[in-house]
C-alpha cells in the first residue's frame, strides 16, 4: 500500500492562532497512535496571512476512510472546525509564486 501526502491549509479563526498551531503540533502524533499515518516526520509553516501549512502523509488511501469513522479523531477535527477554516492551497498568496516561501513553525 503506497501513502498518501496530504498538504493542508489551516486559516486560524480571529483570536483562535496559537490554539490552531498547538492543534496541528498534535494532529500527527494522534493519527498516529491510531495507526493512521506514516511515521514521516510533518512539516508545518505559516504563511504571511497567518495560514497555517501542514504536510504529512497518511497510510492510505482506506486509512483516510477509517479516520471518518474514528470517533478520537472526529473529536479532534470538530477542535480544528472551532478554531480555523481549511481553505484550499491555492488561496494562500505565497502559493502564486514558483518558489513558495513560508516560515517554518
Amino acid at each position: 500500500m503506497a501513502g498518501v501526502i496530504c498538504i493542508v491549509a489551516y486559516r486560524p479563526k480571529p483570536g483562535r492562532e496559537s490554539e490552531i498551531l498547538e492543534l496541528v503540533r498534535n494532529r500527527v502524533p494522534t493519527l498516529r497512535k491510531e495507526g493512521l499515518v506514516t511515521d514521516r516526520v510533518p512539516v508545518m509553516m505559516r504563511a504571511k496571512d497567518g495560514t497555517i501549512i501542514e504536510v504529512s502523509e497518511w497510510k492510505s488511501h482506506e486509512a483516510i476512510e477509517e479516520a471518518h469513522k474514528n470517533p478520537r479523531v472526529l473529536a479532534m477535527w470538530d477542535k480544528f472546525f472551532a478554531a480555523c477554516d481549511c481553505v484550499p492551497l491555492k488561496t494562500v498568496p505565497e502559493a502564486e509564486a514558483m518558489f513558495a516561501g513560508f516560515e517554518p513553525q
